[in-house]
């Protein structure tokens, strides 16, 4: 936990903050593929990107369940109630550093 700390204040020192580095790694819009991954492309890169900055415990599946949590992918299937409210609350919002 330390070391990440001291690598997300590099981090934010580097990049100018967590929110614009983050965003960098938003995937296309596109359809939830089913079954859902548990990790995509952009996970993987964020994840690599961050172990090499001296992050540790962040792997794929980690970055993607963040990567969720954080709205840069909405991985709702079609007809899913929340999948329409995520794509709502999105409407309108710019992603850091854009």
């Amino acid at each position: 936990m330390i070391a990440n700390a001291r690598s997300a204040v590099e981090l934010v020192e580097a990049e100018g903050s967590l929110a614009a580095y983050v965003w960098r790694f938003e995937p296309g819009r596109r359809p939830a593929p089913v079954p859902l991954p548990a990790q995509t492309a952009e996970s993987q890169a964020l994840a690599h990107d961050l172990k090499r900055r001296g992050w540790r415990f962040v792997g794929p599946t980690t970055a993607y369940a963040f990567m969720q949590a954080m709205g840069l992918v909405n991985d709702h299937v079609e007809g899913c109630d929340a999948r329409a409210a995520a794509e709502r609350g999105r409407e309108g919002f710019t992603p850091p550093g854009r």
